[in-house]
């Protein structure tokens, strides 16, 4: 996590798309911890384990769920980089066979 404070314009690369959320003081929201791509500072961080073992094997958010809870701004990347990767994966060029 990097933290960006003061004036100027800063360039921050997001996979996917960039989906801001406003949450309201209390309010929260639980996503896969890769989908996080930015918070505010009066946004409280927590992440944990998921619970439950099917969970962990077929549930698709892997073992790890972020739970932001505000009140501030949020924005969730669409796409992170594994899915990214994923979907990269059928277009690179194979070894040649001699």
């Amino acid at each position: 996590m990097q933290e960006l404070k003061g004036q100027g314009l800063a360039f921050v690369e997001i996979d996917g798309e960039a989906v801001e959320i406003e949450l309201e003081k209390g309010q929260s929201i639980k996503v896969e911890t890769g989908s996080v791509g930015m918070y505010e500072s009066t946004v409280n961080m927590n992440i944990e384990m998921v619970k439950g073992f099917s969970n962990v094997l077929f549930g698709g958010e892997g073992l790890f769920l972020t739970t932001l809870t505000g009140p501030g701004k949020v924005w969730v990347q669409t796409m992170p980089i594994q899915s990214m990767a994923g979907e990269m994966y059928p277009y690179l060029p194979t070894p040649s066979k001699r």
